[in-house]
């Protein structure tokens, strides 16, 4: 659908409302207009408009339109474009949504933190598209932010936000990307409201809709383990930069990272049999369970590190062949953040 290609314009009652469309995710946004003398809908292509307008300094402009021709005139302080608009009356403004919904509202600081936190753990899987999205879970107890690829997942449960029924829903990566990328950290109001196949998330100056990913998401619950005594604590800057620095002398296709954990202290190490190349480090910790060697994808290592944000984290182990858990040390305010993932084979 070329039209697809436009944002559509719509005047009205001083306010302009502007709406970029893929078929399958809807996004608007609304402008108080300083002043304007009629009402009406045209599209421009996006292209035209986001590379004119971006090379402008800061300053007001004006758009005249002429609705019978489409002739366009965008003037500004020194200058002018001229191009033609095209009729709106195919673009697709709206998903339609079904009459039963669930909802639930927070702020746009909590969505936008527990998105950004969890996309670096979805899967790129197309037999498995539900494994791409993100999973929101909500019932009584909380919402749970939930993404994973079968290798790392990360739990986030916001206890503050809770619904009478249980109701969930996987939005796909894209919407998720652009939720992130829009929504203010400010703490203002976000209503998100769902189907099972459309979500509507309304924010302060705009909305986005989206179609969602249909499918059962797996139980991700019965794969965290609860049991898992042996506990580091340790300065999560320290050991990124520790990681940082072996990660280069790994093997590149398995990126391993060996972490011997005993007393007080964390060695990391790498290898490259092929080159022999190696590295180690050791950086002190908290630590008084029984001492273990295991192993861990070093780039996977890296991203839940960065995402973590707390000054100590916690790593929670069993054994070496079991999932590790990575936690901050202190929570936030009525939050629960969880990441998981599984170690790799150690050849000793």
């Amino acid at each position: 659908m070329p039209i697809l290609e436009c944002f559509l314009f719509e005047v009205s009652e001083g306010i302009l409302h502007i709406t970029a469309s893929d078929n399958e995710n809807i996004m608007k946004a609304a402008i108080t207009l300083d002043e304007s003398d009629g009402d009406g809908r045209f599209c421009i292509t996006n292209r035209t408009i986001l590379d004119a307008v971006k090379e402008l300094p800061e300053q007001p402009i004006s758009i005249e339109i002429d609705m019978a021709s489409m002739q366009t005139r965008i003037v500004y302080l020194n200058g002018l474009y001229n191009i033609v608009a095209t009729p709106a009356d195919n673009y697709p403004t709206n998903i339609p949504m079904q009459e039963e919904c669930s909802s639930f509202v927070t702020t746009s600081s909590v969505i936008a933190e527990n998105v950004s936190r969890s996309l670096f753990a979805t899967a790129q899987d197309e037999l498995r598209p539900i494994m791409n999205g993100i999973f929101f879970d909500i019932d009584p107890e909380g919402l749970a932010v939930v993404a994973s690829d079968g290798h790392k997942l990360v739990r986030n449960k916001l206890n503050h936000v809770k619904s009478e029924n249980h109701a969930s829903f996987i939005l796909p990566k894209k919407p998720a990307n652009l939720l992130k990328n829009v929504l203010a950290k400010n703490g203002s109001e976000v209503t998100v409201v769902f189907d099972n196949r459309n979500a509507c998330v309304t924010y302060s100056g705009g909305s986005l809709t989206c179609r969602l990913t249909e499918g059962r998401y797996p139980n991700y619950a019965s794969v965290i383990p609860h049991d898992n005594t042996n506990v580091v604590n340790i300065d999560r800057k320290a050991l990124l930069g520790s990681i940082k620095r072996v990660l280069p002398f790994a093997n590149e296709a398995t990126q391993l990272i060996r972490l011997r954990i005993d007393r007080d202290r964390i060695e990391v190490s790498s290898e490259d049999i092929d080159f022999s190349t190696s590295a180690k480090e050791e950086i002190v910790c908290d630590y008084d369970g029984i001492p273990m060697s295991i192993g861990f994808k070093g780039s996977t290592l890296t991203e839940i590190l960065n995402n973590l944000d707390s000054e100590n984290v916690l790593l929670k182990l069993a054994d070496p062949t079991r999932a590790g858990l990575f936690m901050p040390e202190t929570q936030p305010e009525g939050e629960d953040i969880l990441m998981l993932m599984m170690p790799m084979l150690l050849n000793d």
